[in-house]
């Protein structure tokens, strides 16, 4: 009879020293000795991948993207190493492989690449011999068969994509949380643990703000019904379930605050006013390999218009550089940019079926003499563009208004 499969993934925190890495190879052999086959999926430790790209920052301020992914795919090369080491040093058989290894096949976009392929035969063959695989997260290898990465929190990715090619019955992300809070508990003392929470719900947090999970992990993970357990690497307790759909007969309105603080406004002044214009604009922007999200154009009085919209933070420059371009051809005037937003979100799929949800949310922040710059709305949750130093603030009343707690 054939044993059943889980796939675990170990975030930089759970491995970010020795002491460390030795309690997840503890922690995976616990699992393994339950007559399942394992195969863990790790980030790099602690800090390395920010370390890793300060070192390329410091020889140019934007580094060959090919090069990029050469040097950060290394972080999660020495982890997985060391976990494989540490659990034969327990006196059980265990592999370690690089992304390339275990044929996961991407295209061609580097930084953020997108899983073609994945063929998996070596991890079955040593799934048969009875060893525990270890797969470096967060990478994989082109046509050209050079090295890429999936984006930041890849190894998220990566574990979901191979429990859905190896038939896994779940999906273990560990993680230095004991699961998904109502709110960021650094933020609010007081946030809940969510027992159980939907894709839909899951995937709208993590693209607002919240850092357990990555949004593209959550998209293929929905698309395949793989049930994802997130937990901690530090305790023994259940964390939480996102499956299809949550348990509960009737939710509350509102499950969870997110903040974002890694976003930037990019403005572009005195557009001409006609059709094709933002077709033209956006198409640009998309051709530098950068995702826009919020989008508001003002009220034209004068056969002109601004154009707001907003960017990873972390892809400024290169809008900007666009930006400009864009303006001199279109012959609109200055363009403008502020580092210093953040996004406030609140969640929850029973938001389209009650009404004054919004209503609630804007008075909230108005009472906390906060200012919404920009709004964006979808059907299970309402973002709004605010001051960077006013964060914490809205989130912790968004929280209290809305009792999200006990």
């Amino acid at each position: 009879m054939t044993k059943p499969i889980i796939v675990q993934k170990f975030g930089g925190s759970s491995v970010a020293n020795i002491d460390r890495i030795k309690a997840v190879a503890q922690r995976v052999l616990e699992t393994k000795t339950k007559k399942n086959n394992i195969v863990v999926v790790v980030s790099a430790l602690g800090d390395t991948t920010d370390e890793l790209e300060e070192l390329a920052m410091k020889l140019t301020p934007q580094p060959p993207e090919r090069e990029m992914d050469m040097l950060m795919s290394t972080g999660e090369q020495i982890s997985c190493a060391l976990l494989a080491i540490a659990i034969k040093a327990l006196g059980h058989e265990a592999i370690s492989f690089t992304g390339g290894q275990v044929g996961i096949r991407t295209d061609k976009s580097h930084t953020k690449a997108q899983i073609e392929t994945i063929d998996a035969q070596r991890i079955r063959q040593a799934l048969s011999e009875n060893k525990i695989v270890i797969v470096a997260g967060f990478q994989g290898i082109n046509s050209d068969n050079d090295i890429t990465t999936l984006g930041r929190g890849g190894s998220d990715l990566t574990a979901v994509a191979l429990a859905i090619t190896l038939g896994a019955k779940v999906c273990e992300i560990f993680t230095d949380v004991k699961g998904i809070y109502t709110a960021d508990p650094r933020i609010v003392e007081d946030a809940q643990k969510i027992q159980n929470i939907s894709y839909d719900e899951m995937l709208e947090m993590a693209s607002l703000g919240a850092q357990v999970m990555q949004a593209r992990s959550i998209e293929v993970a929905k698309r395949f019904n793989i049930p994802i357990h997130v937990r901690s690497s530090f305790a023994k307790e259940e964390g939480t379930m996102i499956t299809q759909n949550s348990s509960k007969l009737e939710q509350i309105s509102v499950s969870g605050i997110t903040s974002n603080k890694k976003e930037a406004k990019v403005t572009i002044c005195a557009v001409p006013d006609k059709p094709g214009v933002a077709a033209h604009i956006f198409t640009e922007i998309s051709k530098v390999g950068v995702s826009v999200d919020t989008i508001v154009q003002n009220v034209s009085h004068t056969r002109h218009t601004d154009i707001s919209f907003t960017v990873p933070r972390s892809d400024l420059n290169k809008t900007l550089k666009a930006a400009e371009q864009i303006a001199q051809k279109l012959h609109a005037r200055e363009v403008l940019q502020d580092n210093k937003i953040a996004r406030v979100s609140i969640v929850g799929s029973e938001m389209r079926s009650r009404h004054g949800i919004a209503a609630q949310m804007f008075q909230t922040l108005a009472e906390n003499k906060i200012n919404i710059e920009m709004i964006t709305t979808s059907e299970i949750s309402i973002s709004c563009i605010i001051h960077e130093k006013n964060t914490d603030k809205a989130v912790k009343a968004l929280h209290k208004i809305f009792s999200l707690k006990d």
